[in-house]
């Protein structure tokens, strides 16, 4: 990948751009240079505003009285953990471990999960291909999608 690339994207200002915009970047991205440059202090900067943006894409009207603790567990570069709690009609993430028990936990590798929140992959066949991992309740898990405003690309 050129660097040049890599610099573009170091220089964004994630919390600026639109989600849809944020699925085109994605969408144009092979699963290596996703790998490439999510390091760092990018890395930190894209998760961190993918996982604040969840609690402004999400949908109470479609999670009803769903009370849930979801883990997601990104590894890459290192392991990096958010708690996604949605609870009376609210959505509120938390940066690490809680120390509530999960309902469910996700577990997939940066590259699958900037596809699956960006809305370039379809979860049922990540979950198939073993690309996503799940434990706990993979009937929550699988319903996530709808309970978010997911872009596309």
């Amino acid at each position: 990948m050129a660097d040049s690339v890599k610099d573009e994207l170091a220089a964004l200002d994630f919390a600026a751009v639109s989600p849809e915009e944020f699925a085109r970047i994605v969408k144009g991205l092979s699963t290596k240079e996703i790998n490439e440059i999510m390091r760092g202090d990018l890395r930190r900067r894209v998760l961190g505003e993918v996982f604040r943006r969840m609690e402004r894409q999400f949908r109470p009207e479609s999670a009803g009285s769903l009370d849930a603790l979801i883990r997601w567990k990104v590894t890459g570069e290192s392991d990096v953990v958010y708690d996604v709690a949605i609870a009376d009609g609210t959505c509120t993430v938390h940066e690490g471990r809680t120390e509530a028990e999960p309902r469910t936990t996700l577990i997939l590798g940066d590259a699958e999960f900037l596809r699956l929140v960006s809305g370039n992959a379809n979860p049922v066949t990540m979950f198939i291909t073993r690309k996503l991992r799940l434990a706990g309740d993979v009937g929550l898990a699988s319903g996530l999608t709808r309970y978010f405003d997911i872009p596309k690309a």
